[in-house]
């Protein structure tokens, strides 16, 4: 199946999910479908919780902006929230570095780095079920779920959550009263009576480009469901809806805690648009999150 646009092509194989598949990876167990064409980018789309990217395995191009720009575009391109490139790290067993949707590098990302563990393993660069990840917002440890030879499921260190005092932001001629948590990338959450009254789509864009915040901030409406159940939708910064943000959910359960909502080493189901992660946080505010990672597609890009 090709997709032409602007003279670029890309070319997308789909499989199904048998035990003999033909798989495009580019790991020691993945068999490489290859063209016999020149400057061919091999890809893997995966999603956690439908927050889908376009993962590569190799160095950043110097063109990255255009790139995913272009191949995160839903009609003209594969469509995706962005991309992710993995590749070898001196301090930890792999680097991730993550590329929004409008080309805007982004510092961590919950969902993609559950794909980048499911990733490595299940395309053969590792056989560990711990590892440690190389992120813009420092290192991260996953445990790996297996079953029948392939991840389903991981659990990560998140890092320490930084809660700030709360503050209030008018937008659209309201006042909101949010709360700042640092997850390693900025975000602010807002608890509401009713999630379905939100205006996400068109006040989203209002907080993330706020003059409170000159570079950006991602934002988190929150209903309280009970103590141990939250529902949550999100405006990211850089690539505005999605279905799910797994800092974002690990961001509002601090902000739900320090507000008494919720409970210190109690498991919190957050529910997202794309699905439910779970949510565990410490007295000092070490924060642990575990969620599916999933494969949609493997892809080819060419000029």
């Amino acid at each position: 199946m090709s997709f032409a646009h602007e003279a670029k092509v890309i070319f997308v194989f789909f499989y199904d999910t048998g035990e003999d598949r033909c798989k495009a990876g580019e790991g020691p167990r993945g068999m490489l479908l290859r063209k016999t064409r020149k400057n061919v980018m091999h890809f893997t789309k995966m999603h956690g919780l439908g927050n889908d990217y376009l993962y590569v395995y190799g160095e950043v191009p110097e063109n990255i902006k255009e790139l995913s720009e272009k191949l995160s575009e839903r009609h003209f391109g594969a469509g995706s929230d962005g991309m992710i490139y993995i590749s070898p790290s001196y301090i930890a067993d792999f680097k991730m570095r993550i590329f929004n949707a409008d080309g805007s590098e982004a510092k961590m990302c919950g969902n993609g780095i559950r794909c980048v563990g499911k990733y490595v393993y299940d395309k053969g660069y590792t056989d560990k079920t711990m590892l440690k990840i190389e992120t813009l917002s420092g290192i991260k440890t996953l445990g790996l779920d297996v079953r029948n030879g392939k991840v389903k499921e991981v659990t990560v260190g998140m890092g320490i959550a930084e809660v700030s005092d709360d503050m209030t932001l008018k937008v659209d001629g309201r006042d909101y009263e949010v709360t700042p948590v640092s997850m390693g990338n900025p975000h602010i959450v807002t608890f509401v009576e009713d999630i379905s009254e939100v205006p996400l789509d068109s006040v989203g864009t209002l907080f993330e480009h706020h003059p409170a915040f000159p570079d950006g901030v991602n934002t988190e409406f929150v209903q309280v469901i009970s103590d141990t159940h939250l529902r949550m939708r999100v405006w990211e910064r850089g690539s505005g809806i999605t279905m799910a943000c797994g800092t974002g959910a690990c961001a509002t359960v601090a902000a739900a805690v320090a507000k008494n909502f919720c409970k210190f080493n109690t498991p919190i189901t957050v529910e997202l648009d794309g699905g439910c992660l779970t949510i565990f946080i410490e007295e000092n505010n070490a924060v642990t999150m575990r969620g599916p990672a999933e494969l949609i597609y493997e892809g080819e890009y060419a000029e």
